[in-house]
């Protein structure tokens, strides 16, 4: 039996609200409908909250959700580096939701089950209770915007993004820029390191995890990919890194100037503020069309 949703929560509600409230997957054959920033995904795959060397965050968010891809090469990722890179597990944070689609809060990508959020926290030697997996925080690694923490950036975190970023299915991943630099500095001189490290990706927010962004799985021709990641050093330590190095990515936009206020001497009529504009709602309507009949089935 099809879900039902009225009329009007079709037409005008958020997508978010929509996708946002649905506990569960779509029964229909794994599909990836759309972008990572504007799409949903049917036949989702749970990722098991344990295994021998994984464990999931925040499982009352109810965001474990990706594509049978996705959530193989975690679980292979979570056992080759506890084996071979001295990293003791993965902790697991938000994939997507049920049925993918725009979050009710936090992310504007992870919509397409695609991309998977890993703390950079490894994984303490023993089960943690639901209750602790739902209010623990993750460890910064990075003291600011451009200094890494030495005291909790360890060779293991650089092996682990190594090995994560190896994989081919992977297209990128973002990290604080201090932890690009310190991958940089770490791999100087190791052979073929472009292949790599050129899919790290500085990018602001990220200073307590990695995102891992997998490509389109083949065959999905419903699947919108994204170009490769191709700096132009190879390796993206060069002026790609220098840029967010520099005030330009921080930087508040600046006001519009305000014109004079008085003509010889005359004080000039003081315009009215422009009306704030509404919160543009995001609707079913801007999703891909296949999303609705994501959303509507059993």
């Amino acid at each position: 039996m099809a879900r039902q949703f009225s009329p009007a929560a079709l037409k005008k509600a958020p997508a978010k609200q929509l996708f946002g409230h649905t506990r569960t997957p779509a029964k229909l054959p794994p599909r990836v409908y759309g972008f990572y920033t504007r799409g949903c995904l049917a036949g989702a795959v749970e990722m098991p909250a344990d295994g021998s060397a994984w464990q999931v965050m925040r499982p009352k968010r109810n965001r474990a959700w990706g594509t049978p891809q996705l959530i193989e090469l975690l679980k292979r990722l979570a056992i080759e580096a506890k084996a071979q890179d001295g990293w003791n597990g993965l902790l697991i944070g938000d994939i997507a939701q049920p049925r993918g689609g725009p979050m009710l809060s936090g992310h504007h990508s992870h919509q397409v089950g695609l991309d998977a959020d890993v703390w950079l926290t490894p994984m303490p030697n023993r089960r943690l209770s639901v209750a602790e997996r739902n209010s623990i925080s993750a460890k910064l690694v990075v003291l600011d915007r451009k200094r890494i923490n030495p005291r909790r950036w360890t060779a293991a975190h650089a092996r682990l993004l190594r090995r994560a970023a190896s994989y081919p299915q992977v297209q990128r991943i973002f990290v604080h820029p201090p932890i690009k630099k310190a991958l940089c500095d770490w791999s100087r001189g190791q052979s073929g390191r472009g292949a790599w490290l050129r899919k790290i990706r500085p990018y602001y927010g990220h200073n307590y995890h990695f995102h891992i962004r997998i490509r389109c799985p083949k065959g999905m021709s419903g699947c919108k990919s994204q170009n490769e990641p191709r700096p132009a050093d190879g390796t993206g330590c060069g002026k790609e890194l220098a840029y967010w190095y520099s005030d330009k990515p921080w930087r508040k936009p600046k006001r519009p100037k305000k014109g004079p206020r008085f003509v010889n001497g005359i004080p000039l009529p003081r315009p009215k503020p422009p009306k704030p504009k509404p919160p543009r709602v995001r609707t079913i309507a801007s999703l891909p069309a296949a999303c609705r009949a994501v959303l509507l089935a059993k």
